[in-house]
Order: C-alpha cells, then sequence, then structure tokens
C-alpha cells in the first residue's frame, strides 16, 4: 500500500491513497483524515485503507484523481519524533578519519543515534531556504527511514519489527562548518541540523516486496545527484551493520515511541567506491584522503539534489526529492 499527503485541510494536510503506478490518488475520506491519525489508529484504519487500495487499484474509486506531487506535503509534515542512526560504518568512518578521529569504541555493539528535526518536515520538491548562508557547508544525507505505531518503552529487538508499518525516502540537510564546533561543546547538534524532506510517498513494508526481508531493504538503488552530477548510486542492503528493529529497541530503552515516529539508519555508505557517496562531506573527506584537499564544494544558493529510490526493475519506490537551495527572501 502506498500513501501520501495532500497540502490541504491543515498544517497536517490531507491522507491520500495512491495507485502502485504512483499516478492516481483517492482521499481517505471517513477512514483517517491524515497520516497521523491513520497511525494513532492503525489497527483499525490499515484493513479499511488496504480495501481501498484495492478499490484504486481496479479503477472502481470515485473521487480518485491525477497525482501532482508539487501539490504534496511531507507524508508527516509534523512528526512527533525523529531519531537518527550510524549504521553505514564506511559513511562516519571515512569522515572520521579524515579529521584525524575514530570511531567510538563501541560502535558496533549498539547504534551511535540521537534526536533529529521531526516537525516541520519539508515536502518532496520544496525549496531549501536556511536562516543561515550558503557558507555554513550546507549538506544533504541519502537516507530511508522507518515509520512506526507506538511502541511500548523496553520493546526487544526480538519484538520490534511488527511495529514498522511504513518507509519512506529522507533527506537529512546539514549544515557542515557548525557540526564541529557544536559537537565540541558536548551537548550534541541543534544548528547544524535544519529541517529535513520526505520523498513524496511512503510505503507499507510489504510493497517493496524482495527487497525487504522483515528487517532491512536488501537491494535496490538510492541514486543521489547534485548540481545534475551523479554523486552515488547506493546499495541500501549492503555494509549495515544494524537494522531498524536494532533501532527501535535502542530508541525504547527508556521510553515510548509514540506513533509516527521516524528512525533513521543514517546517511547511506558502501564499501565498494565505485558506487560513490551519499553525502557531500563523505565525498570531500575521501578526496582529503585521497588527493589531500577536497574538491566538490558544499551547496551553493541555486544548486539543486536530487534523491530517488529505485528497486530491482529501475522503478522508483518513494517518488523523488528534488530541492534548490534558495536565499530565504527568494
Amino acid at each position: 500500500m502506498i500513501l501520501a499527503t495532500l497540502r490541504e485541510g491543515g498544517p497536517d494536510g490531507t491522507l491520500l491513497v495512491v495507485d502502485k503506478a504512483r499516478l492516481h490518488g483517492v482521499r481517505a475520506t471517513g477512514i483517517a483524515a491524515t497520516l497521523q491519525a491513520a497511525l494513532d489508529d492503525w489497527e483499525n484504519c490499515e484493513p479499511l485503507l488496504r480495501e481501498l487500495s484495492d478499490r484504486l487499484e481496479r479503477g472502481d474509486c470515485p473521487g480518485m484523481f491525477d497525482i501532482d506531487t508539487s501539490k504534496l506535503a511531507a507524508p508527516l509534515p509534523r512528526a512527533f519524533a525523529f531519531y537518527d542512526a550510524a549504521c553505514y560504518p564506511e559513511h562516519i568512518s571515512v569522515i572520521r578519519k579524515a579529521r584525524g578521529a575514530t570511531l567510538p569504541a563501541d560502535f558496533f555493539e549498539k547504534p551511535l543515534m540521537y534526536q533529529a528535526v521531526a516537525s516541520p518536515m519539508m515536502a518532496a520538491h520544496d525549496p531549501i531556504r536556511l536562516s543561515a548562508d550558503d557558507a555554513f557547508g550546507v549538506d544533504l544525507e541519502a537516507e530511508i527511514v522507518a515509520i512506526t505505531s507506538d511502541v511500548p518503552a523496553g520493546t526487544s529487538k526480538a519484538n520490534a519489527a511488527p511495529y514498522i508499518k511504513l518507509l519512506g525516502l529522507l533527506n537529512d540537510v546539514s549544515l557542515r562548518h557548525l557540526v564541529a564546533p557544536e559537537l565540541a561543546r558536548g551537548f550534541g547538534f541543534l544548528q547544524s541540523k535544519s529541517e529535513s524532506s520526505m520523498g513524496p510517498f511512503v510505503v507499507t513494508p510489504d510493497e517493496l516486496g524482495p527487497l525487504w526481508d522483515g528487517r532491512m531493504l536488501t537491494g535496490g538503488n538510492y541514486r543521489i545527484l547534485v548540481r545534475g552530477e551523479r554523486l552515488g548510486e547506493l546499495d541500501p542492503g549492503q555494509d549495515v551493520v544494524f537494522d531498524y528493529p536494532d533501532l527501535i529497541e535502542h530508541a525504547a530503552h527508556t521510553r515510548t515511541l509514540v506513533a509516527g515516529s521516524l528512525l533513521g539508519a543514517g546517511t547511506l555508505a558502501n564499501k565498494d567506491r565505485s558506487r560513490g557517496s551519499g553525502c557531500i562531506a563523505e565525498q570531500r573527506a575521501r578526496e582529503q584522503l585521497e588527493d589531500g584537499e577536497p574538491r566538490t564544494p558544499y551547496l551553493s544558493y541555486g544548486d539543486e539534489v536530487e534523491l530517488d529510490m529505485f528497486d530491482n526493475d529501475g522503478k522508483s519506490i518513494f517518488g523523488t526529492i528534488k530541492q534548490r537551495l534558495m536565499r530565504p527572501a527568494e
């Protein structure tokens, strides 16, 4: 099942069910007004949404209309929480090596995680507008997030997978020149992490077919373009050390995760260097280690980024994130 949020009806939008071709949608009228409302009552809403999805697929659905992704909000415009991790050691180890640092001693024992900006969430085609200027090292980070129902505190990895209800595409925007001085103060990210954006569609795990093993995506091609040029074509199932149940267990160790919580596995990175990078910072770190200095610039005003995740048949799963960095007044 494929869901989206139409930019109408208030700050949380209106829930849509979308057909498998990602071309037509219908409002989930009478089932749930918003995606958050559906997640709050998923046990009752899911079968009704699936029934509506089946009718839409048959073309037997009054009120169906052509999807215009420019009119879609983020699937969860105001998520309650976003827990972001670093599950791809190739990403974080290279960046740390470039600045003379190492991985935490327990990196492979438990996830490295922080609580990120969950709300507001930019739509897939919203411009990136920052109060900071482009000299702060504006970067993208290519991620896939799991979206949960209510998760009780203390949930174990063995029991965590059923709480994963949806998956989506995410661009975790970062201000790289603010990261080091902020972390040096010993209190975590704040100003260096601005609003993120989500792809236009979220899907239930069964929609992924063989790409989903019940715990993690196991293949496909995550393509990242920066200024129209290839930055990476990555496989989210390769070189990852923790899966989404690991992340749920870690985040829920001392707290309840409310329905609509996002869990990110972090910036994708593969050991195969021919696949490129999932963010500019990693690309710059590799250039510094190999050539003595970074060459790839961070984003400047007017630059465009594009992120998309394709299945093994080359079909876009979550729709495209395509954003341009723009001045606040533009």
